[in-house]
Parts: C-alpha cells; structure tokens; sequence
C-alpha cells in the first residue's frame, strides 16, 4: 500500500503579508492581491489529481483566521470586531501575523514515523512547534487537535504535542521544529508505505550552543537537538536515523527547509549537489543504512542551480509511490519549460535504473507566490490497510467529497484580497461561518475555539 498524502486545504484568509523571512517567494510579493478562492481550488485539484492516480488522498482543515485569541494576548481587548478593528488601526502587521493562512502547508504539521518504525507498533506525529517564525508559532495547539480528530483511534495513532519552542524564562530552546519539510523516509524496497521498515533521514540547519556552521543572512529553523528529540520520542531505532545538515550558503539563497532542495521516496532521493554540509559521506551513510537499491540523483548547480531551484521549487515536487510500484514525479508548473529541468526530467525517466515513469505538472500557482510548492501542501502519512479505518472517513478523498468542497469553496471564499482586507469585520465572520460548515463535511466535531 503506498503512503497516504494528506493535504491542508487553503484557508479563506490566504493573502500576502511576507511574513517568512528566508522564503524567496513570500517576501517578493508582500502586499500583493491573493486570490483565496483560486488557491483553495488549485489545492482541491491538486489532491484530485494524486486521488485519481491511485493513491490514498486526504485532507486537513485550515485554522481559525484571524486568530483572536493572538490579538487578545498582545493586548487588543473587547470583543472580536474591536480586537481585529484595534489591531488593524494600531498593530497592522500583528493583524496580518494572526490572519496568515500558512497551515495549509501541512509539511510543516508534524513528523510522521509509520507503525513499522515505531516503538510501540503505532503510527507516531510529533507536531512542529515551527518556533521561529511568529506567524506560524500560533498554529501547534490548533494542529494538535486537527490530527487528533482525523487520526483519531489512539490504538492506532499517537500524536504528540510539539516539543517546547523556548524555556521557562521565554528564551528560545534548542528544539526549533518545522516537522516534515525537513524529513524524508527510505525504504530498501522502493516502496512507500508503512508495512515495512524504512530508514529516516533528518535533516537540521544548526546545531545548538553555536557548535558547527551556520547561515549568515537568513535563520536556520531546524535544529539538530529538535530531530534527535522527535527519534526518541517515536522510538525509531538509532541505526534506522541519518542525521544531516543543510548547507548554510543554501539557506542564505532561500532553502529555507530541506525540502526546498531535495526530495526522496521509496529507494530514491534526488538532491542538489550544494543541499548538504559533507554531501558525500551523507550519501554513503544512507546507503549503509538503506542498503545497495539506494538510488541517489544528484542534480548539478550547472544543470539546475540553487536560485532557479528556489524559483521553481524543482524539489519541492512530490515523489510518490504509484499502485504498480513505479513513480510519478509531481511538479508545480512553474518549473516547465527550464532547460536544466527538462533534460533532467528526461533523464529520470528514460533510465531504466531508476523508478520514476513519468512527470506530471500542476498548477498551484496562489501557493507558489506565498513560498509553497506542492510537497509544502501535504503532509506524508505511511500507513498499512489496517489504519485506514482508524482515520475519519470524511477526510479522505471521494468524488462526491471532493464535488462537496469544491462547491463549499465558491460559497464562501473571496475571489480576492488585499492586506487592507484583513481589517474588514466581515472577513471574520466569513471565515467562521465557512469552517463551521467545513467541520461537519469532514466530520472533525468541534475543533474550532470559536465553537467550543
């Protein structure tokens, strides 16, 4: 069985604050007008598209935005009209930092580790505490209780809470947690799934107390502390775990997460030759790891550089595991038509050695504008057919589901919005009404604040 990709469905409030440093895309169109409905849509196909291939296909909620309870803890007082009014007057930028949409790139939910992995036999998340940037600190409670719903039988699934984000005094800790986008899983067999034993390559920008080298010009947001706390906690066994850095000079020119420069599935990892401190030794670990099917494809700075990497997002394509064991190599349009991209699509699928068939471009265009390709809107979930009933049957793809919330989206959400729209009263109550909706269709319950 392959994985399970569950994708975060764009939330009515998707706009462009430029709220990510080190996120190319993010900051290069702050203030620009979104189009909520487009990308909410363009998310929907996107999953169909996975669907009809034959893959398990699911999605997540978005939260709750404007987040009041932000604005009431900075101090906005008064109902949640006068909060949002008072934040928007005096605060614009703490508004925008409530109303961000970024949890649709559910990547960055949390860490999986499969039922096969696990200490105890169940499949484990860890949700990210995604510390470093405050917009996206907001999300981790609400995640929590959004997994809980949807994997809902804890005889089958474990879900964590994020580990602590700073210490007692408030300092930042050494557990800097963005989950998934820096995470990938291998499995000797080319497969996907969760049925059988894989190997797990974390991937860190720093290490904590200084130690090792580090980016100069944007943060790095993993820490090596965070990965090796998530390991222990899922119980993976050490000789399954490869530890690697990111390279600082590739966080400086926008890999703002490891998954902006590689991409693995399966016996197969494709990665740029500048995306590792010690490439090298780290491809001959995971091979003594994975064993000798590793198939390693690393892409040349002369065929694809790291700028044009980062303005595509060639890497954050998805690698999935197809029905019949090949590979489809899942890209957002805006890496069509690169020279370097064309011929190394090619490559990968005129080489017998390797498993990828074919290559498939989607538009996700609102997404890519705010800094997330299509690997950035899933979160991957190796499971066995015995979990699948332990999930909530509303959160996984169906025809009729998929008709039910394309329909929801054109009832509800804006075909445009500016950043002077996020003080608009009625954008609040919009939101609310289209996730109370929304959590009877994928029959979540309450989840919401606003509902409890």
């Amino acid at each position: 069985m392959p994985e399970a990709n569950f994708d975060g469905i764009v939330g009515p409030t998707h706009n462009y604050a430029g709220l990510s440093p080190g996120n190319v895309a993010s900051t290069a169109n702050q203030g620009a007008v979104s189009r909520p409905r487009d990308a909410a849509l363009q998310g929907l196909a996107k999953a169909a598209a996975l669907a009809r291939l034959g893959l398990v296909q699911g999605w997540l909620p978005p939260q709750e935005r404007p987040h009041v309870p932000t604005l009431h803890a900075m101090g906005f007082a008064g109902s949640d009209e006068v909060a949002v009014a008072a934040a928007a007057r005096e605060a614009p930028h703490l508004l925008a930092r409530a109303s961000s949409a970024s949890a649709m790139w559910t990547a960055n939910a949390a860490t999986v580790t499969p039922s096969s992995d696990s200490g105890d036999g169940r499949v484990h998340m860890t949700v990210a505490n995604l510390r470093t940037m405050p917009h996206r600190a907001i999300e981790p409670p609400q995640t929590a209780r959004t997994l809980r719903a949807v994997f809902r039988d804890t005889g089958k699934f474990a879900v964590h809470d994020a580990l602590p984000g700073t210490h007692a005094d408030g300092a930042p800790s050494d557990l800097g947690d963005e989950g998934a986008a820096n995470h990938t899983r291998f499995r000797a067999d080319g497969r996907a799934g969760g049925a059988q034993p894989g190997v797990h390559l974390f991937v860190f920008g720093v290490q904590a107390g200084g130690a090792g080298r580090r980016p100069s010009r944007f943060p790095a947001r993993q820490t090596l502390e965070a990965s090796q706390a998530v390991a222990r906690i899922h119980g993976i066994p050490a000789e399954r775990c490869v530890f690697a850095q990111q390279h600082p000079a590739a966080i400086d020119q926008g890999v703002f997460h490891n998954d902006v420069i590689s991409v693995g599935n399966g016996n197969l990892y494709l990665v740029h030759e500048h995306a590792l401190v010690d490439q090298d030794r780290v491809l001959d670990d995971l091979a003594a790891a994975v064993g000798p099917s590793l198939h390693a494809v690393v892409v040349p700075e002369s065929e694809v550089s790291v700028a044009d990497a980062v303005r595509t997002y060639l890497f954050n394509s998805q690698l999935v595991t197809l029905p019949d064991g090949s590979m489809a190599l899942i890209l957002p349009r805006e890496s069509e038509g690169h020279a370097g991209i064309a011929r190394l699509v090619e490559r990968l699928v005129s080489d017998p050695a390797c498993p990828v068939v074919t290559a498939i471009y989607l538009d996700v265009r609102e997404s890519m504008r705010n800094g997330g390709g299509p690997a950035c809107l899933r979160l991957r979930v190796p499971l066995t057919p015995e979990e699948i009933p332990g999930i909530a049957p509303e959160c996984l793809w169906s025809p009729d589901r998929h008709a039910a919330l394309e329909a929801w989206v054109r009832r509800h959400y804006r075909e445009e919005l500016s950043p002077a729209d996020l003080a608009d009263p009625q954008l609040l109550r919009e939101s609310r009404a289209a996730l109370d909706e929304l959590t009877g269709l994928l029959g979540t319950g309450p989840i919401y604040g606003f509902q409890r």
